[in-house]
């Protein structure tokens, strides 16, 4: 790495590791929206792959990872690579000097995301998951509302996130590479709830269908509680009708949103407020939440405003508790 941030102004230069189809759709098209980062080069195993990715949104095709991880004109990189190769090439990326922005989760368990955060402190480099819901304004003013006693004492979340049937052989199906429903879909609905709730979840039940023919986890739901006694209530899963929302219930009226976790950002998402007085529907501001991410990246590789980590582990303790209870449940 040979870094030129400390140009006032100077961009974040990125590589990608891996062209998945959520560089292609959502954040590729949002780096070029966000000047605070440039794609200098993308990497595949593929070549034809990587020149496709480069002929649209810029930088130089590389072919293998590793001559991207060899390049002296980055500073980060981004790595959308199937969870179960993640360990191995964020670890990479770390060892080259790279600050690392990762798709969600870090890696497929606690101790592999606290080894690797542990060696980013050491370095002072900055990991970031990329879960953009949590930069998405809707979020942040539906927590506001609760906050401020819009729908009384918050007692239950209940949240959903389901998707299609996946194809035969997607990477999703493959153990080997990470693969099923809860590390792909049930980590956002978990995440949301230590969003809302905070930390201190305690798991009270999970159930994990498997499927038979690949031996992944195709659907699940979890039951959460609060440390205030409230409860949380999450489902997810492949094979499913497309469904991303959530509903927040108090004592005294309940706050919903739709396209919680994948809302475009030309939408404008409509926040459903009913309480006794009455019924209440606030339609908000258009927000880009890949490129609100990206800049927040961009500002904790730079220095000024470090990116939290707790999150990351959080998160990956509560995944792994989710885990263990789900198989107490089958062997009980």
């Amino acid at each position: 790495m040979s870094s030129t941030l400390g140009r006032t102004g100077a961009p974040v230069r990125l590589g990608v590791l891996g062209c998945a189809d959520i560089a292609w759709r959502r954040v590729l098209p949002s780096v070029a929206a966000t000047p605070s980062v440039r794609l200098v080069a993308v990497a595949s195993r593929d070549a034809a792959k990587a020149r496709r990715f480069a002929d649209r949104f810029g930088g130089e095709a590389v072919t293998g990872y590793a001559d991207l991880l060899a390049r002296d004109d980055l500073d980060a990189v981004y790595v959308p690579l199937p969870v179960g190769l993640r360990h191995e090439w964020v670890g990479r990326a770390l060892a080259a000097g790279l600050h690392v922005l990762s798709e969600k989760p870090l890696t497929v368990g606690p101790d592999t995301s606290a080894e690797l955060l542990t060696e980013a402190g050491r370095r002072g480099l900055t990991v970031m998951e990329n879960f953009a819901f949590r930069y998405h304004r809707q979020h942040h003013e539906l927590r506001r509302l609760v906050s401020e006693g819009a729908i009384g004492r918050p007692r239950a979340l209940m949240c959903e996130f389901g998707v299609p049937e996946r194809a035969p052989g997607d990477i999703r199906h493959d153990p080997s590479l990470g693969g099923g429903a809860l590390l792909d879909v049930g980590v956002y609905p978990l995440a949301l709830a230590q969003f809302l709730w905070g930390d201190g979840l305690r798991v009270s039940g999970a159930v994990l269908e498997r499927g038979a023919d690949t031996g992944v986890d195709v659907r699940g739901s979890v039951l959460l509680r609060a440390p205030d006694g409230g409860t949380a209530q999450v489902g997810f899963g492949f094979g499913l009708h497309y469904r991303n929302e959530y509903t927040v219930w108090g004592e005294a009226g309940a706050v919903r949103l739709d396209r919680a976790f994948t809302p475009p950002e030309t939408l404008e998402p409509a926040l459903e407020l009913r309480t006794g007085a009455g019924a209440e529907d606030r339609l908000l501001e258009p927000d880009h939440q890949f490129r609100n991410l990206l800049a927040a990246f961009a500002e904790g590789v730079r220095g000024p405003v470090p990116v939290d980590t707790a999150p990351v582990l959080e998160l990956a303790d509560l995944v792994d508790r989710v885990r263990r209870s789900a198989a107490e449940a089958v062997t009980g």
